[in-house]
């Protein structure tokens, strides 16, 4: 898969790298507030520019300001990372308040860290006028770190044309190009479930040493670490994928705060947009009604969905029998996933999910052939006290994923759940599709 280029957006807390990413990727992705310290994880968006397509990152603020004392040191450690293998940063400074320490500190690293052919981009935020900044950037240019520095202001997108298009010239001054769009067209598989549950250390297990090194995931024991939705490309067997560790699925009322209701939305949205949902539950714990309503919206999303058993190596045989009976009898309605006991921390049972994945994959977008599905259906329900549906002579599958099967019938609220149900349970029987759900639409024959 041909390179494509990494733009990192770097900066003390709040200083408007959040608004800036979500204004240049062209939707709300990174979580927006006015709290110093919101974005601790890095936050990936994929770029379409004019000319190439780059990969935009958001790091959590560097030099201090918040009041998460035992994650900021990780923070700070992470966004260097993102500096190190970054082609191009853009440095953001509040136009509207004097250098701060934290802001120098950032310009020392920046000195010491930066590769000589990286360059630096400054970005001066939260400035809508820009008149008003003449008589202050020759301070900025004797700092003597920027290639470029722009006024911007994200929410009124003034100097924003111009930073895009620096950013494109500068990637075009280092060789890079369009990759083809059928090389970007990667799996995208959303990591979901409760908070600390186990997300953030399956996705760290996943990567290789070097993905470990240059960008971490944060792991904590403490419930919401992860707030933002994190894309990380997972190469196995020659095929990469895009996993996106989500920011853990509370009840609605649970949520205590806006950070909280950014990142359940945010969760939501990564779930709609992903293509194969991996629901993490916890080994230690008896299934909740949270899980059951989690697996519930992947099913009605219909996604592929695939559950793991996390923390598999802290109980012992009795309970691991105990807890795959409770799956089993409390997710019938979500039969269709296969169940994978796992432990990020030994990585037992991690590789298996891979040929699961692709499972999903394929059935997801696997279509019948019409006279083999005709065959199937008179076998199916002919003979068989299934009301309309018996009497039907003619079923079709419909151009939508997951598989969706049309059923003409002469009256439609005559065909009862449990009719469909059966209907389901043998077409499983008969085709598989493990790993999908399936849908099922009645119309009155015309």
């Amino acid at each position: 898969m041909a390179k494509i280029p990494t733009v990192a957006i770097i900066g003390r807390p709040n200083t408007g790298k959040s608004t800036l990413f979500n204004k240049i990727i062209g939707r709300r992705k990174a979580i927006v507030t006015d709290t110093p310290g919101t974005t601790r994880d890095q936050v990936a968006g994929q770029v379409h520019g004019q000319h190439l397509d780059y990969l935009l990152i958001d790091t959590g603020g560097m030099g201090g300001g918040t009041e998460d004392a035992a994650l900021e040191d990780d923070v700070h450690e992470q966004s260097k990372l993102a500096l190190e293998h970054a082609d191009v940063i853009v440095f953001t400074v509040n136009s509207r308040e004097e250098l701060t320490g934290s802001d120098f500190e950032i310009i020392d690293i920046l000195r010491k860290s930066t590769k000589s052919h990286v360059p630096i981009l400054m970005a001066l935020t939260k400035c809508d006028d820009p008149g008003t900044i003449d008589g202050l950037l020759p301070e900025y240019y004797q700092l003597g770190i920027a290639a470029e520095i722009i006024p911007i202001s994200a929410p009124h997108r003034i100097g924003m044309d111009k930073l895009e298009e620096t950013i494109e010239q500068e990637l075009i001054k280092l060789n890079f190009e369009r990759v083809p769009e059928e090389e970007n067209a990667l799996p995208r598989i959303a990591i979901i479930g409760k908070p600390n549950v186990g997300k953030s250390s399956l996705v760290n297990a996943f990567m290789n040493e070097t993905q470990r090194a240059k960008s971490p995931l944060l792991v904590s024991d403490i419930p919401g670490t992860t707030r933002d939705a994190v894309d990380t490309v997972i190469r196995y067997h020659e095929q990469d994928y895009i996993f996106t560790d989500t920011a853990g699925i509370k009840r609605r009322k649970d949520t205590k705060n806006d950070i909280e209701v950014y990142a359940y939305f945010r969760s939501i949205k990564e779930l709609e947009d992903c293509d194969v949902a991996v629901l993490i539950l916890d080994a230690t714990e008896t299934l909740s009604r949270q899980d059951k309503r989690v697996a519930g919206m992947a099913v009605e999303e219909g996604k592929g969905l695939i559950i793991l058993v996390n923390k598999i190596d802290l109980v012992d045989a009795e309970e691991r029998y105990l807890r795959m009976a409770e799956i089993e009898h409390q997710l019938q309605f979500a039969k269709c996933a296969p169940v994978l006991p796992v432990s990020a921390k030994t990585k037992e049972g991690l590789l298996k999910i891979f040929d699961l994945i692709e499972m999903a994959q394929r059935n997801r977008v696997r279509r019948i052939p019409t006279k083999e599905l005709l065959d199937w259906y008179k076998r199916a329900v002919y003979g068989k006290p299934m009301g309309m549906l018996a009497r039907s002579k003619m079923i079709t599958q419909a151009d939508e994923i997951p598989p969706t099967f049309v059923i003409f019938v002469k009256d439609p609220k005559r065909v009862q759940v449990s009719q469909l149900r059966y209907v389901e349970n043998n077409m499983r029987k008969t085709f598989g599709f493990e790993g999908t759900p399936i849908r099922w639409i009645t119309k009155k024959n015309d």
